[in-house]
């Protein structure tokens, strides 16, 4: 269908949340003017990294109107910095269940081996398909793939491309296809808040545009179904190897329309930056673990090789264990860094295997070819996000998440190294796969609610928890939530009790609740950098907690008695989002009381076999911030499933009782919508109940996903349907 742009002043003005029985509604929204400009497209996508474009490119190919949404330019996402590669079993020897094997170890005991599972099957035809949209890869001298290793892989199985530039070449591909399909794109845009229909179902997305140009200022894109691949929130740190765009704008958003988010205490610190001095702050250079992979040694001032002894596969453990050798060997020796020694590398190998690290060393006066150079931990890669299913749903109908932004179960509590480009091909086709069922199933356009703003507070605008977090022992069930209002032991904050400005009526052009000023930003991040860093404890974590507060109070105090808050822009609205991303965080930190993948607790050293739990997050209808567990490492479903198709083309079970594989629905009515919903009465660790991943039957192509659309092109959708799994007691998740 083809839909106009059109000036669109009375619609969908983003200010609050909608009313009906879709979904969660938490009455909150950045403080906005109402969009002056609106597009209508049948997907929005909004972030131009590798989930984002290749979830675009594919709804595109199957005859969706698509429009792509992205914060800067449309190669300026955090993909283009990836160095090291992309893991997929693709060599000689290598096998799925192996890669499968590394990724559980590397998680930690709280990876979704369902969601992991279904990573590493469609993973390798996933990468032949993106080689198949224009990626060219670094060749061994036979022409084959030029594989190499990384930390936590016991095999050669990370494919990459101009040495050490991997990410650049992949958003290079694909923005190019992308361009080629005219795809239009709105760019230098700031996603603000999702729009949703009377029933709850997502609608679309108001955002800001920066600068002249055919749209700018604040407009919307109305669309019913919206794909947030917005990357992550490294930027809630001093110091970060992400981009400055990496500011938790997706997650906030999610928070706000009342998805759930999960595992955000899980932030993989990466081993290997480039040590600038203990004051360094911003986006810092990354030394990739491929340089390890290729037999570089860590060592200390005194030449010595600390991770041997600590660990099977030494400088080659998975990023959590090596963070900590580093870290632990800091203290010991009470430096600030350790260092990557590769002399012996020579001057060839360097500049052939790792030229854009060797620039960046030597453009702050080091030289790996004749000395070590420093490096020390910082923040890199957020293991968890909002919470999807197999297919990318969240617990918001219409509302799709991918790439960094998501949490599919597949990291765990840390993830392995170059799995993170694969999970955002991976679900990004599985989730274009599901529009293009929904599309066909003939779900009519929704129409965004126009909605007064809220007059009472919210955004994690209640006060992170400063109490003493649930025993793992003392479990909550999905259904049965944490409440505000219980004082202790609860692990989240009683209500702060009464509206932002109770004079302010619905409508009204003076917000309900305060943006933050800019000069916040800082003061955010040197709160996070030093009580919920590499170390924590309850007693930074509890101090973090009350920081934060105090800066939300002071702003709210200026909103309450002088009817005063931040200009509206994209200073504040980040700011915001990075407040309300880390008192989540320091909330779900402070509850989770073992040390587990890239959580480090000093005052809890161990695992805990009882916290095989996630820690799942959301603002309730009453705009509380309410924290749960799952009962175990599986997730409990995002989404009701659909109604079973008539099961009239395929054939009966098999005889133990396993349901038909999807190909034998192959040419069955779709299934409609799923509708939202909570998880299903019963404990959450119920695994058995749970449909495997759907397998080729042997009845396509080699290397063609159950269910391809007809359109086998680059751009053509891939991935089994979800549609069509037999209805089972929980959906898996991504």
């Amino acid at each position: 269908m083809t839909r106009a742009a059109h000036r669109d002043t009375g619609t969908g003005t983003g200010r609050g949340s909608p009313t009906g029985n879709g979904g969660p509604a938490t009455g909150a929204a950045l403080h906005a003017p109402a969009p002056g400009w609106s597009l209508a497209a049948d997907v929005v996508v909004v972030g131009s990294g590798v989930a984002g474009l290749t979830a675009a490119l594919r709804c595109a190919a199957a005859g969706l109107e698509t429009v792509v949404v992205t914060k800067a330019r449309l190669d300026a996402g955090s993909t283009r910095w990836a160095q090291g590669g992309i893991a997929a079993a693709l060599g000689d020897g290598d096998t799925p269940q192996q890669h499968l094997d590394d990724t559980l170890v590397a998680g930690a005991g709280l990876c979704d081996e369902d969601a992991v599972r279904l990573l590493v099957t469609e993973g390798p035809d996933a990468v032949r398909r993106l080689i198949d949209t224009g990626a060219h890869f670094d060749e061994s001298a036979d022409g084959g793939l030029a594989l190499t290793r990384e930390g936590g892989h016991h095999r050669r199985r990370i494919a990459h491309a101009g040495g050490d530039a991997t990410g650049a070449e992949i958003s290079r591909a694909l923005v190019d296809a992308v361009r080629a399909r005219g795809i239009p794109t709105v760019e230098n845009a700031l996603v603000l808040d999702l729009l949703t229909d009377a029933e709850g179902h997502a609608a679309g997305v108001t955002l800001h545009v920066m600068g002249e140009g055919q749209h700018d200022g604040v407009g919307a894109v109305h669309a019913p179904s919206v794909v947030l691949a917005t990357g992550g929130m490294g930027q809630v740190y001093s110091a970060t190897t992400n981009p400055a765009v990496s500011t938790g704008d997706g997650v906030a958003l999610a928070l706000r329309a009342g998805a759930e988010v999960s595992d955000l205490e899980f932030v993989q610190f990466h081993p290997t930056v480039l040590f600038l001095g203990p004051d360094a702050e911003g986006q810092q250079p990354l030394v990739s673990e491929a340089v390890r992979g290729e037999g570089a040694h860590l060592v200390d001032a005194d030449g010595v090789r600390f991770m041997v002894g600590r660990h099977e596969l030494a400088e080659l453990a998975p990023r959590d264990i090596v963070a900590k050798g580093i870290m632990r060997r800091m203290r010991e020796q009470g430096t600030e860094h350790m260092y990557l020694d590769a002399r012996h590398f020579g001057a060839d190998m360097w500049e052939r295997r790792f030229p854009t690290i060797l620039a960046a060393c030597r453009a702050h006066g080091m030289d790996p070819v004749t000395e070590p150079v420093p490096v020390a931990p910082a923040a890199h890669y957020a293991s968890g996000g909002v919470r999807t299913d197999a297919d990318g749903r969240t617990t918001v109908p219409g509302l799709y998440a991918c790439g960094e932004v998501a949490c599919t179960g597949v990291h765990g509590a840390n993830r392995l190294a170059s799995n993170s480009l694969l999970e955002g091909l991976v679900y990004a086709e599985r989730i274009a796969a599901d529009i293009v069922r929904a599309e066909a199933a003939g779900h009519p356009a929704r129409v965004p609610v126009a909605t007064a703003r809220p007059d009472t507070p919210t955004d994690a605008d209640r006060p992170a928890p400063t109490d003493v977090p649930t025993r793992p022992d003392e479990p909550t069930r999905p259904d049965e939530p944490t409440r505000p209002d219980e004082p202790a032991g609860s692990g989240v904050p009683a209500h702060t009790g009464g509206p932002a400005r109770p004079d302010v009526p619905a409508g009204s052009d003076v917000p309900a609740y305060p943006l933050l000023g800019a000069d916040a930003r800082f003061r955010i991040q040197r709160i996070m950098t030093d009580g919920a860093g590499v170390l924590r404890s309850a007693k930074s974590l509890a101090r973090a907690a009350a920081q934060l507060q105090e800066l939300h109070d002071a702003a709210r105090g200026d909103l309450v008695e002088h009817g005063k808050t931040a200009e509206p822009g994209v200073d504040t609205w980040e700011t915001t989002n990075l407040l309300c991303v880390a008192r989540v965080l320091v909330a779900a930190a402070l509850r989770r009381e073992e040390t587990r993948g890239c959580h480090w607790r000093e005052d809890h050293a161990d695992a805990v076999d009882d916290w095989r739990r996630h820690i799942v997050v959301r603002l309730a209808a009453d705009r509380a911030l309410t924290l749960t567990t799952t009962r175990a490492e599986n997730f409990p479903p995002t989404l009701e499933p659909a109604p079973a198709p008539a099961p009239a083309p395929g054939p009966a079970p098999v005889p133990d009782g396993t349901p038909p594989r999807p190909d034998a629905y192959a040419d069955a009515a779709p299934a409609g919508t799923p509708r939202a919903g909570t998880a299903p009465a019963g404990p959450a660790d119920d695994a058995s109940a749970r449909p495997t991943p759907a397998e080729s039957t042997g009845n396509t192509p080699p290397g063609t996903p159950p269910h391809a659309p007809a359109d086998t092109s680059p751009g053509a959708p891939h991935g089994p349907s979800t549609a069509d799994r037999p209805t089972a007691a929980r959906p898996q998740e991504h």
